[in-house]
């Protein structure tokens, strides 16, 4: 049970960013290389949190079993490091959180599945790698998300009670990862939630349809629980 706001995480693409448009650019000059037909804006934006190896599949039709299919990812992995922060925006209501954030002196920061290789480059693209805390990659844990490792690894950094820390996600494994740190969690519905996905069903301690409602949720927690 919190008693206090301490800190707040993030997952990265979908949640604090939106990284689709960047992808979407990416990989559709990709296939137009290949002669392949290019996807839809909506394709790519439902496949982008479950990475680039499902952007992979999505654009060539093949599975990780293909002998075309790693020559392939490796080609869209290095085409996206040179397109890394071009579109990429915070998602609306995001700036003005990292704001109150940082005017509170309240520590945040990022707990992703992206790699360090292109997590640090999109956040200096951003302007945002000298304002966060912790950042935590796949490279800096042995278990992902859902494992709570890299939610535990942040709050130590941090110096602060995983139980008075918020996780904001835009997929289950985000919440999955929250809960299992013992930390509160927040579904972000305005990112990357795949059609087939319930993500009132998750059973997150908060629902956020816009990125707007995330201000006035981290106020509340902050002031109603300070005395």
């Amino acid at each position: 049970m919190m008693k206090r706001l301490e800190a707040v995480y993030f997952d990265l693409d979908g949640t604090l960013i939106d990284t689709a448009p960047d992808f979407y650019t990416v990989l559709n000059s990709l296939l137009e290389k290949h002669g392949r037909p290019t996807v839809s804006y909506s394709a790519v934006r439902a496949n982008v949190s479950n990475g680039a190896r499902a952007l992979t599949e999505l654009g060539f039709g093949v599975g990780p079993d293909d002998a075309s299919f790693a020559p392939l990812l490796e080609e869209l992995l290095n085409a996206y490091e040179q397109h890394l922060a071009v579109d990429t925006v915070l998602f609306p209501g995001l700036a003005e959180v990292l704001d109150w954030l940082d005017a509170q002196q309240l520590p945040w920061g990022i707990v992703t599945n992206k790699p360090a290789r292109f997590t640090g480059p999109v956040l200096e693209g951003l302007n945002l790698h000298q304002r966060v805390g912790p950042v935590i990659c796949p490279d800096h844990v042995k278990q992902r998300k859902p494992d709570p490792e890299g939610l535990l690894i942040a709050a130590h950094d941090d110096n602060v009670s995983p139980a008075n820390c918020l996780y904001v996600g835009d997929h289950l494994r985000d919440i999955q990862a929250g809960q299992n740190a013992g930390m509160e969690t927040a579904v972000a519905a305005f990112g990357y939630i795949d059609a087939d996905d319930d993500p009132r069903g998750w059973q997150a301690n908060y629902y956020l349809e816009q990125g707007s409602e995330l201000l006035p949720l981290l106020q509340k927690l902050y002031e109603q629980k300070a005395h």
